[in-house]
């Protein structure tokens, strides 16, 4: 739509599984693909990238939750985060996706059904998306719930369609 093209899932590998049994207080640094089902109390990070090609991602699936902040280039979200989330690079929002934070994104996807209580704000030095985000505009995708306060940069939001059947663990492996 609009002359862009459409990318495809986010791929990666896992690294490391934190299983939905798994409660992890304090905070976590990965590199590489991290799955989390389970727990995490404290702030989410990935270590800075030692190639260009191999961006650290991170997949939180349904039953998978995080209280506070998430900082990693490539998220896939359809658990719950309360805390802000930082993805550089593109972010995924599923249809059981709960945010309770802001959401800096490069690019971003939402699916119908997704929440998010808190602004979206597109990162970068477009000036499109700036002068959308200075405007105060305000756009939901395919559906999704955003909080009265959000700001969306339409120029790089693209929806998910309401039939994809989407779920983290299939998205990335």
């Amino acid at each position: 739509m609009f002359g862009r093209k459409k990318k495809g899932p986010i791929t990666g590998r896992i690294d490391t599984l934190i299983a939905r049994s798994a409660l992890i207080k304090g905070d976590v640094e990965f590199s590489g693909g991290l799955h989390l089902e389970g727990k995490v109390s404290g702030n989410l990070r990935a270590a800075p990238a030692t190639s260009a090609a191999e961006p650290s991602t991170l997949w939180i699936s349904e039953p998978g939750s995080v209280e506070g902040t998430v900082d990693v280039a490539s998220v896939v979200i359809n658990g719950s985060v309360i805390g802000d989330v930082f993805a550089r690079d593109r972010i995924v929002i599923g249809a059981k996706a709960r945010i309770n934070g802001n959401v800096h994104y490069g690019t971003i996807e939402m699916a119908l059904g997704a929440e998010v209580n808190g602004k979206l704000i597109p990162m970068g030095t477009s000036a499109t998306a700036s002068a959308t985000a200075a405007a105060g505009s305000s756009v939901v995708a395919a559906g999704a719930r955003e909080s009265a306060v959000g700001a969306v940069g339409p120029a790089n939001v693209t929806s998910i369609p309401v039939g994809s059947g989407f779920d983290a663990r299939k998205s990335g492996t």
